[in-house]
């Protein structure tokens, strides 16, 4: 979308136009459900959520001040939300049930993290990868997996996932570096108990 589209967009969104809000839903659903899944780790929770960021976009599109692309505050608002209900369910230890592969088809709607290829073979490799990613994503802290997941599955710019975290670009890099290091060993425990 260019800058002339996404600000007319805006622009129609402020008026409290539904057929914009419908456009934005329709743009943006599967990428906040991809954002809200492989944060929260339970895929009807995600699907609850991820209505609930649109709700927000439509209730708070005022507060959109232009200063990043509306992409960028759309996933903060995710992001937040998502860290708000991981919050309210430490405080009452609630366990994760389900697991990050799971979804309404074993898939969850989600990209994969690694390209398929046309072996067996190397099929199979890339699924067991898949499988030891998304658990080490879920044993991360909430922190390294959502910089994780901006960067790396959202392919994000380090400038964007700077204003949606609230910290500075320098120290995004820093922590996403500790993250994947972080997420290199979980990966390698799964290989080991494997």
């Amino acid at each position: 979308m260019t800058e002339g589209e996404e600000r007319r967009l805006v622009r129609r969104l402020k008026q409290r136009d539904e057929e914009a809000f419908r456009e934005v839903v329709t743009l943006y659903q599967h990428k906040v459900l991809n954002l809200v899944f492989r944060l929260l780790g339970d895929y009807e929770e995600a699907q609850d959520l991820s209505q609930e960021v649109f709700v927000a976009v439509f209730k708070h599109i005022d507060a959109f001040r232009g200063d990043a692309r509306f992409s960028t505050w759309l996933y903060r608002i995710a992001t937040n939300l998502c860290m708000n209900r991981l919050k309210y369910h430490k405080r009452r230890a609630r366990d994760r049930t389900q697991s990050l592969t799971e979804g309404p088809e074993g898939d969850g709607g989600m990209l994969p993290l690694v390209s398929n290829s046309p072996t067996p073979e190397k099929l199979m490799a890339g699924h067991q990868l898949e499988v030891a990613v998304q658990k080490a994503l879920a044993n991360l802290s909430e922190e390294y997996r959502t910089l994780i997941v901006l960067r790396d599955t959202e392919h994000m710019a380090y400038a964007d996932i700077a204003t949606i975290t609230g910290l500075n670009e320098g120290t995004v890099k820093s922590r996403l570096h500790r993250a994947r290091a972080a997420l290199k060993i979980e990966v390698n425990r799964y290989y080991e108990t494997d």
